[in-house]
């Protein structure tokens, strides 16, 4: 797997329960908890911005 510049939200502190975000080559993003760096979700333009939506609007993603 190659290396990512993962980045972490301005509104992370410190401590833990912080997700992580990269962009890959193929376009797609790679997110990671990092409390658990080895578990990668890879997600579409579209699908990261359903999840956006939802999580800003307060909703439940698939409910």
């Amino acid at each position: 797997m190659s290396a990512y510049n993962w980045q972490k939200s301005s509104y992370s502190t410190e401590g833990a329960n912080c997700i992580n975000v990269a962009g890959a080559p193929d376009g797609t993003f790679r997110l990671r908890e990092s409390d658990e760096s080895n578990v990668i979700l890879i997600a579409g333009r579209v699908g990261l911005s359903a999840l956006l939506a939802s999580i800003k609007g307060d909703q439940v993603v698939g409910a």
